[in-house]
C-alpha cells in the first residue's frame, strides 16, 4: 500500500510518477524501495487516469456490498447445522419413546 500512497502523493504534488520520484518518497518515509514493485506500479499506472480513479467511488462501493453479503451467507450456513442438530434430537426422542413402549410390552 505504501507504494500506492507514494504514487498518490506524487500525483497530488503534480510530480511525475516514475521510479526515481517513488524512491525518493519511500526513502523519505523510511521505507526500503523494491525496484521490481516500483517498475510494476509505474507500468500499471501509465494507462490509468489517476484523477478519474480518485473521483470514482464505485470501486470502493463494490467492496462494501460484497462484505455485507458474506454475513448472511455464514448465517445461512449456520442454519443447516442447527436444523441438523434439531433433527438428531428429535430422532433420539423417538428412539427413546420406542424403547419405552417396548418396555411396557414386556414389563
Amino acid at each position: 500500500m505504501e507504494y500506492i500512497h507514494a504514487a498518490i502523493l506524487l500525483h497530488k504534488a503534480k510530480k511525475p510518477i516514475n521510479e526515481e520520484n517513488l524512491t525518493q518518497v519511500l526513502t523519505a518515509a523510511g521505507i526500503n524501495a523494491d525496484p521490481i514493485r516500483m517498475k510494476a506500479l509505474v507500468a500499471s499506472l501509465a494507462e490509468v487516469n489517476i484523477e478519474e480513479a480518485l473521483k470514482a467511488p464505485a470501486s470502493f462501493m463494490a467492496v462494501a456490498p460484497a462484505s455485507t453479503a458474506a454475513v448472511p451467507a455464514t448465517t445461512a450456513e449456520a442454519k443447516p447445522a442447527e436444523e441438523k442438530k434439531k433433527k438428531e434430537e428429535e430422532e433420539k426422542k423417538k428412539e427413546e419413546a420406542a424403547i419405552e413402549g417396548l418396555g411396557a410390552l414386556f414389563g
